[in-house]
């Protein structure tokens, strides 16, 4: 069965910090890559980071710097740490696999407002 919990979302100030969480159900996560994706209001969904099942990490330039991806394969669990969050950050945050397979979770949603 294909589950994706996303949690950890919430209203922060420019500047601040957000961690969030990835559950995933097994057959989503052993073995596979996984990214962390997000969508603003009128914009497509976007891959904002992955990590590889060995754990090499890739970014989005806008993010570079500021955010980190990490997995724990002992609980099927991916994080995403974002610091220095910008108002263009905002969105709803989503994982998947990398590359993104069918099935999404609800997402968080980020937001960042003064």
């Amino acid at each position: 069965q294909v589950r994706l919990v996303e949690s950890g979302g919430g209203l922060v100030q420019p500047g601040g910090s957000l961690t969030l969480s990835c559950a995933a159900s097994g057959n989503i996560f052993s073995g596979n890559g996984m990214g962390w994706y997000r969508q603003a209001p009128g914009e497509q969904r976007e891959l904002v980071a992955f990590i590889t099942r060995g754990g090499i990490t890739n970014y989005v330039d806008s993010v570079k710097g500021r955010f980190t991806i990490s997995r724990d394969n002992a609980k099927n669990t991916m994080y995403l740490q974002m610091n220095s969050l910008k108002l263009e950050d905002t969105a709803v945050y989503y994982c998947n696999r990398f590359p993104r397979g069918p099935s999404w979770g609800q997402g968080t949603q980020v937001t960042v407002s003064s």
